[in-house]
């Protein structure tokens, strides 16, 4: 039996135990306050929101970020420890990358305000978004994705399941700008699309 076949792409609600209502936060290990507030807050626009200990060890400081929509991402840190800029280990069980949305219209902005802070990138049309990826302050690979079309927050998973029909239909190997655009359409939206700049397109780039 195929994977697509055993594991349909649906937005029905599965028949579970329960169903989660949403994402409240991430939690992330960092090194120090200094250097995580300069990546996140000063540079990413992050507010800092709340600061207080680390309640399962309060030698460690707790600090939490807004994303940008209410929800948000929290950083474990201590003032011993230097960040490590060499990368993160990957691995079954490990974070291979965070993703955050920007807006379109300020797209290119964002990757010279990336270029300014020394913070090298690259940027890809992943088919159905554009994503600049570059790294934190620890080598955590962060990445920052901008819609290539004007889709609503709760129609989302909407378009993107038909998408994924779409693209199951044709024998794509993954979900490229028509489908979205198709799935858009056939969902009963508009199609406004956002003027991104070109990006290499396709898969590969984030190891």
């Amino acid at each position: 039996m195929s994977d697509e076949s055993h594991h349909p792409v649906t937005t029905d609600r599965p028949d579970s135990p329960f169903q989660t209502t949403g994402t409240d936060h991430i939690t992330i290990w960092g090194s120090n306050a200094e250097d995580t507030i300069a990546f996140y807050r000063d540079l990413l626009g992050m507010p800092l929101v709340l600061r207080q200990p680390n309640l399962d060890d309060p030698s460690q400081t707790h600090l939490f970020f807004d994303t940008g929509d209410g929800r948000i991402l929290t950083v474990f840190v201590s003032d011993d420890r230097p960040s490590n800029p060499r990368g993160q280990r990957g691995g079954v069980g490990a974070v291979h990358h965070l993703c955050f949305s920007v807006d379109p219209d300020t797209y290119e902005d964002v990757m010279a305000a990336l270029e300014d802070a020394g913070h090298r990138y690259n940027v890809f049309d992943r088919g159905i978004f554009h994503s600049i990826y570059t790294t934190d302050n620890n080598g955590l690979v962060i990445e920052l994705s901008a819609d290539k079309y004007e889709i609503p927050d709760d129609r989302r998973g909407e378009v993107l399941a038909t998408a994924q029909r779409l693209r199951e239909e044709d024998g794509a190997e993954y979900a490229k700008d028509d489908h979205l655009r198709r799935a858009i359409e056939a969902v009963g939206l508009e199609v406004v699309e956002y003027d991104l700049p070109d990006a290499s397109a396709g898969v590969g780039g984030v190891e």
